[in-house]
């Protein structure tokens, strides 16, 4: 519960020491999981004391055991040791200090380890970490390569001998780490961590070499496979040996089987690339050759074409025929205009023959009223009434004297 305090009514440093510890009494007895850093066991001494330390969160809490509980495991159990631990809170008041009394140590075996790595895989894999569409493509070729390995190791060797052996120009962003015991998994997640972080790093390979299933712990923390989830720089998994299949493998955009061949599937070969770009270029001038060629041959097969090798001969022919074809119709429309010119003639003497202008000039003359009817009969005329005579070289008036004679004067 709460206290209730003030600066006018502080707790003594005694009082809060002592609530702290009630509180902690009331907590009871625990199992606890963790990894033995430090072991004191002075001789004579009826007390064994330990460090207990979870390695993924880089916690440490002390813990004391009588000498007959440690006995019962002391043949198995050494520094770095896993184990489970069935202890009770301590409160040490005069010096601020928590601790656990153990009770029960029990060593935490390798098919039980084995069983909760299956659990965290299933759990993280029912997250989508492990998910393929999550995972990263390398680049061709990586100018720096970040590599997180035990200091002077066989895999640094390894990865960095065949991968300049394979391209000299390539380089390297090392950071050695503890690659086994306690304080492995927090040293390779601040690794992945800070090389994630540097711009200029194409791909980070993480590798060890060999070990026991216990030694490749901490590749299979929770922490470190979700720092590596996280990652937005392709990650390649190089631990151990084929075999070895720690959870880093299924979160790794690339697992290799050893650090060997990490260096192989990250860093191109320069003899193969040069050797791949010869035969590249061979290809191509073939392609290029063979194009040419076939080009060749169509234009001389286009040439051989008789329009191509007399151009004109197609046009001297169609001159020729259109010449004879407008000889042809300048023939036809003459003759067309001569008969046409001779009917005309044969219609004009005719129209002249038949017009009324000739029958007047035969000496006719033609009677018309005043109001322009011609006269055809005696009887359309009286006597008195003036007409107009048409002849073929004009007019004149005459009257009418008598009707139904011959006799007529005109004036």
């Amino acid at each position: 519960m709460a206290v209730s305090t003030s600066p006018d009514a502080p707790l003594p440093v005694g009082e809060v020491s002592r609530l702290i510890g009630g509180w902690i009494d009331r907590l009871g007895a625990v199992w606890v999981e963790g990894q033995i850093t430090q072991l004191s066991r002075r001789p004579g001494a009826g007390v064994v004391f330990l460090t207990l330390r979870d390695p993924s969160y880089d916690i440490s809490v002390s813990v004391t055991c009588y000498r007959q509980v440690f006995d019962a495991i002391a043949d198995v159990v050494s520094e770095g040791a896993r184990v489970v631990v069935h202890a009770k809170p301590e409160w040490y008041a005069p010096r601020g200090q928590l601790s656990l009394r153990a009770a029960e140590i029990r060593l935490v075996g390798v098919g039980e380890l084995l069983a909760r790595l299956e659990q965290l895989k299933k759990a993280l894999a029912a997250e989508g970490l492990f998910a393929p569409e999550r995972k990263k493509p390398l680049p061709f070729l990586p100018q720096l390569i970040g590599l997180v390995c035990g200091r002077a190791s066989a895999a640094e060797r390894d990865v960095l001998e065949n991968a300049r052996r394979r391209w000299p120009a390539v380089r390297f962003e090392v950071r050695n780490v503890a690659v086994q015991g306690v304080h492995a998994v927090p040293q390779v997640v601040q690794a992945v961590k800070e090389l994630d972080e540097l711009e200029d790093v194409d791909v980070i390979i993480v590798a060890r070499g060999g070990g026991s299933v216990e030694d490749l712990l901490p590749f299979s923390d929770e922490q470190l496979v979700r720092t590596v989830a996280s990652c937005r720089t392709p990650v390649v998994s190089a631990i151990g040996h084929e075999p070895d299949t720690p959870l880093l493998d299924y979160v790794a955009d690339l697992r290799a089987s050893t650090p060997t061949d990490a260096a192989k599937k990250v860093v191109p070969d320069v003899g193969e690339e040069y050797e791949r770009v010869r035969q590249l270029r061979d290809r191509a001038r073939r392609c290029l050759e063979a194009f040419i060629e076939r080009e060749e041959r169509g234009l001389a097969h286009a040439l051989a074409r008789p329009s191509l090798q007399d151009p004109h001969r197609m046009i001297d022919e169609r001159a020729e025929h259109i010449a004879s074809l407008l000889d042809r119709s300048r023939r036809t429309l003459r003759h067309l205009l001569d008969r046409a010119d001779s009917e005309l003639a044969h219609t004009h003497a005719r129209v002249v023959a038949l017009s009324p202008a000739a029958t007047l000039r035969r000496g006719y003359a033609v009677l018309q009223k005043a109001d322009g009817h011609v006269v055809r009969a005696p009887a359309e005329v009286t006597e008195g009434e003036t007409l107009r005579a048409r002849v073929a070289e004009g007019e004149f008036t005459v009257r009418v004297d008598a009707v139904g004679t011959e006799d007529a004067v005109g004036t």
